[in-house]
């Protein structure tokens, strides 16, 4: 599906998108938009908590050149899952959960690339927030090599609320930050585990530090001051690797 194939235009077929119960992951909504039809619209958007953005005509038309009738979404390339759902279900097979949460990761590439690594690995999910997070397209189903396909994502219209269910779950939550004290294999990964990686422009949300249970670091000792994310989210996963595989005495 390239990007023209994963676009809605117009107001009646989104709805009718939205009742088919297809996956929208955005929608561009002209400014001043009005009517009936755009009224039955924005309702079924907030029911379903389909994330969207009012812009000015001239993005949309930059878009594309077709009649969109001030509308433009973008239909998933995956299926959503529950929160609420995975993790009973981790629990059910006797297994040790490992989530990682990604916090406003808009680069699509990077993204891609944290997804492949989290499958390749054993990561029970991938929990991402409605606002703020890449597009699932697909230039991200294409650097995720697939894994996308075959690890379950989550997309929580509010975050801090979805950590906490997870913490009351039995999961530690475990953010990584430069601001730490303590370097990330000083972690016990062994435990229940959901770890935070932030945006690259600012890290974790200071709401989320908050959170957390744990912050660590991961060492820098050269000139160039961060990892590229995807980078710094494979050296957090693999250590919750290296530790669950350590045999136990």
């Amino acid at each position: 599906m390239n990007q023209q194939e994963n676009m809605l235009y117009g107001i009646r077929p989104l709805i009718e998108s939205i009742k088919a119960g297809k996956e929208i992951d955005k929608v561009f909504i002209q400014k001043g938009l009005r009517g009936e039809s755009f009224a039955e619209l924005y309702g079924m958007l907030k029911e379903f908590d389909v994330p969207f953005q009012h812009v000015p005509i001239e993005k949309l038309n930059r878009i594309t050149r077709k009649n969109h009738q001030g509308i433009i979404a973008f239909v998933s390339e995956i299926s959503y899952q529950p929160i609420e759902e995975i993790i009973p279900a981790i629990y059910e097979r006797g297994e040790t959960p490992l989530i990682i949460i990604l916090d406003r990761i808009t680069d699509v590439r990077n993204f891609g690339a944290i997804a492949r690594t989290a499958e390749c690995a054993g990561v029970h999910a991938i929990l991402i927030p409605s606002q703020g997070a890449a597009q699932i397209n697909a230039d991200a189903m294409k650097t995720s090599a697939g894994a996308l396909n075959n690890i379950p994502v989550s997309r929580q219209k509010n975050l801090g609320q979805a950590i906490d269910f997870l913490r009351g779950s039995g999961l530690q939550v475990v953010a990584a930050t430069e601001k730490a004290s303590n370097f990330y294999y000083s972690a016990n990964l062994n435990l229940p585990t959901a770890i935070i990686m932030g945006s690259e422009e600012d890290g974790v949300s200071p709401a989320y530090l908050k959170k957390s249970d744990t912050q660590v670091k991961i060492p820098i000792t050269g000139q160039t001051g961060s990892l590229n994310v995807s980078v710094a989210s494979a050296i957090m996963i693999y250590e919750a690797v290296r530790q669950r595989q350590i045999p136990t005495s």
